[in-house]
């Protein structure tokens, strides 16, 4: 009985042993390719460098020409093209474009999204989008946007971070910047403002959720699809977290829905915000939780995370912080006032150059209906899941030239000083072709609005010794935060 007893711990401990062995011996060859075990493939040297992914798969792609063939453990079914060749996104999300829809793994994978316009592919995401871009492109919608950007920046960002400054206290400035965009979202989507960019930092479980949920969702592209259902099946790991999170966040969205209705029944509310708009046409439940959800993700997690990445740019590259608040000052005009009317050339360039090195979202994923060539030279055929590493891409010198790693927004504007166009399949910020993000003006509005309030006024100096790396997310957010000191700035600074 003893042996019998001690056998299963045995048998873990020569298992572990084995596999750590292959742990040291898998990784990346000087070549940049991957070893590709029997059995197990690639699989090793990905777990071995997953705490570092993104610029682990940078490194791969940039010693293989931008393209390189992922493959999995054997049966697995994880067969993964990985590319950040600016004519593969072409190919496939534009001329191509029926032919790669996000797929059925894609959808299983972001399952907590539904059957929301994110999810969806053919006549389901074509009426979503449809409907999406109406409501959006609305003079009433874009002016109640940029009324809610402004005033949140003046009447709470601005204020918080004077108190903090006068202080002399840290703060993470990444979770000051989730909580303005989840504000003005929620405010957008819901006609209402949650406050959670208050002096008191309340906790938002419904922040906290996505952000759990969207952990689970990146673990699940780094792993075969049968390891993380069986896990969902037995409710373990990162999967019982995903199912805690879906609770919150279905409750959460179910209450603000009911008071949603409540409010539009009594009279209350011009009709100003998404949901109120939805609810005129559509009365299912389930598509009106799908919908706030993806209208949620979709504001809340990229422009604070791209804010976030913004000023911590700004930290280390003093002269591009005092070129934005010279266009910020000359805008404003020797009687002061607002900017927001102003172009901002320089403020926008350096937000496109800030999402170049720091893409919300960095990558994006396709499936295969027929077998066709790209131009890269690849055969990919039904089952082949395509990643396109947007990351990687703002970091390839083929792409963006021999400064690439720098930060640099002049290369955003032309000699005359105005803000020059790159093609979206070159800057992937906001996804590209057909299913180009249809919130990108509301989220530059929104990204100024915060930039304008603070940098006249407020500077920042990033804690000492404060690591700031890319968190494993499928939202590029913070991994440590970003903690700074809030400095008020002098006529000179």
């Amino acid at each position: 009985m003893g042996f019998l007893a001690a056998y299963p711990e045995l048998l873990l401990s020569i298992f572990f042993f084995f596999f750590f062995l292959l742990l040291l011996h898998g990784r990346r060859t000087n070549s940049g390719s991957l070893t590709n075990w029997p059995i197990i493939g690639m699989l090793p040297a990905l777990a071995s460098n997953l705490h570092q992914a993104h610029d682990f798969i940078t490194d791969v792609l940039r010693c293989c020409g931008c393209t390189f063939l992922f493959l999995g453990p054997w049966l697995s079914g994880m067969k993964i093209l990985l590319t950040c060749d600016p004519a593969n996104v072409n190919h496939v999300f534009n001329v191509n474009f029926q032919n790669y829809p996000k797929g059925h793994d894609f959808s299983e994978s972001f399952d907590i999204l539904g059957d929301g316009i994110f999810n969806a592919d053919g006549e389901s995401w074509r009426l979503q989008r449809k409907k999406a871009q109406a409501l959006m492109s609305l003079p009433l919608f874009r002016s109640f946007a940029a009324r809610c950007s402004r005033e949140k920046a003046a009447n709470s960002l601005l204020p918080l971070l004077r108190r903090i400054s006068e202080e002399g206290k840290t703060v993470d400035l990444q979770d000051v910047f989730l909580r303005l965009t989840f504000d003005i979202t929620f405010n957008l989507v819901f006609g209402e403002d949650p406050q959670s960019l208050s002096p008191d930092f309340p906790t938002v479980p419904f922040a906290r959720a996505m952000d759990d949920a969207m952990n689970a969702i990146f673990h699940r592209h780094v792993m075969p699809a049968s390891w993380w259902k069986l896990q969902r099946r037995l409710n373990l790991g990162r999967e019982r977290k995903l199912l805690q999170a879906w609770r919150v966040i279905d409750d959460f969205v179910e209450q603000s829905i009911a008071k949603r209705k409540q409010a539009s029944g009594a009279g209350a509310g011009a009709g100003e915000d998404l949901l109120t708009a939805y609810l005129k046409d559509f009365g299912d439940e389930k598509f009106l939780r799908d919908t706030a959800v993806n209208l949620m993700l979709a504001g809340r997690d990229t422009t604070g995370s791209a804010l976030a990445w913004f000023f911590y740019l700004l930290c280390k590259n003093p002269d591009a912080e005092a070129k934005v608040l010279e266009e910020l000052r000359r805008a404003e005009g020797p009687t002061g006032g607002e900017v927001s009317g102003e172009r901002l050339p320089y403020l926008h360039a350096a937000l496109c150059e800030t999402m170049r090195l720091y893409p919300p979202v960095p990558f994006e994923e396709k499936a295969v209906v027929a077998a066709q060539t790209l131009p890269s030279g690849e055969r990919v055929k039904p089952g082949t899941k395509l990643i396109f590493c947007t990351y990687t891409m703002g970091r390839m010198e083929g792409v963006w030239g021999k400064d690439c790693l720098e930060f640099r927004p002049e290369r955003w504007l032309t000699e005359q000083g105005m803000v020059r166009h790159e093609p979206a399949y070159k800057f992937m910020a906001f996804n590209c072709g057909p299913r180009t993000c249809l919130g990108k003006e509301v989220a530059f509005t929104q990204m100024k609005a915060a930039a304008a309030a603070v940098l006249k006024e407020l500077r920042m100096e990033v804690v000492e010794g404060h690591v700031v790396e890319p968190k494993l997310s499928i939202i590029l957010q913070m991994r440590n935060g970003l903690m700074v000191r809030v400095k008020r700035r002098n006529e000179n600074q």
